[in-house]
């Protein structure tokens, strides 16, 4: 019996030792361009498409803002709201293409890289073929568009004139961890079971510590009914 106690003691003083090694995590943030869809009254969402994948339809906003943050809920949202009306009543309809608003916010000087100017927020309507991409519609008005080799938006009108998802705090995370334009990857995209990002133990790490503390007080368990 002391022997099957201290076992299941030893598992729980594991669990517990690694739970309380894991510490805080540390989220990394990115200065990159946030791509967001146009929601019901004016609102916006945050993509969860790259502008290469998403073909809206007429009538429909998108919206990038250049932004620091390290996931989604703490992405800038474009300042300027998603009102078609307001952008393209001005762009007559014409068969064969449609109509997309377009705003395009540079961020703040706090988001600029290496103290450089944001330029002012800018907005258009694009009108496209049917066909067209939001990345399309994107180009259509605001050009030059630059990407990186993993079709990731890294600049949009010239701005910023150098760097891609740069890192800017924290110790690990891969560089280009934010959206590319095929929607490959995403900052604060769904999480997977390892992932931490509220800053405290990740849901996986929880997982195995639970896993651990079960089986422990199953062997306990069961060496006692055994002796019974």
């Amino acid at each position: 019996m002391r022997r099957t106690r201290a076992a299941g003691a030893l598992l729980l003083a594991g669990a517990v030792t690694v739970l309380a090694a894991a510490g805080p995590a540390q989220a990394q943030e990115y200065r990159y361009w946030a791509f967001w869809d146009g929601a019901d009254r004016g609102s916006w969402t945050y993509a969860t498409q790259g502008p290469a994948t998403v073909r809206p339809a007429d009538g429909a906003v998108e919206g990038f803002r250049f932004t620091v943050s390290a996931d989604s809920a703490a992405a800038g949202r474009p300042r300027a709201a998603a009102d078609f009306d307001a952008l393209c009543r001005a762009t007559p309809a014409k068969d064969g293409r449609k109509r997309i608003g377009i705003v395009i916010d540079f961020g703040t000087a706090a988001d600029a890289p290496g103290g450089a100017r944001p330029p002012a927020a800018r907005t258009a309507c694009a009108q496209v073929p049917e066909d067209a991409s939001a990345g399309e519609a994107l180009a259509a008005v605001a050009r030059p568009l630059r990407y990186d080799s993993n079709a990731l938006l890294c600049a949009i009108a010239g701005y910023p004139t150098s760097g891609c998802a740069d890192q800017v705090s924290g110790a690990d995370g891969a560089k280009g961890a934010p959206k590319g334009a095929d929607g490959s990857t995403a900052v604060g995209g769904s999480k997977g079971a390892g992932d931490g990002g509220d800053g405290g133990p990740s849901a996986g790490l929880l997982g195995g510590v639970a896993a651990v503390v079960v089986l422990g007080g199953a062997a306990v368990w069961q060496a006692r009914r055994r002796r019974g």
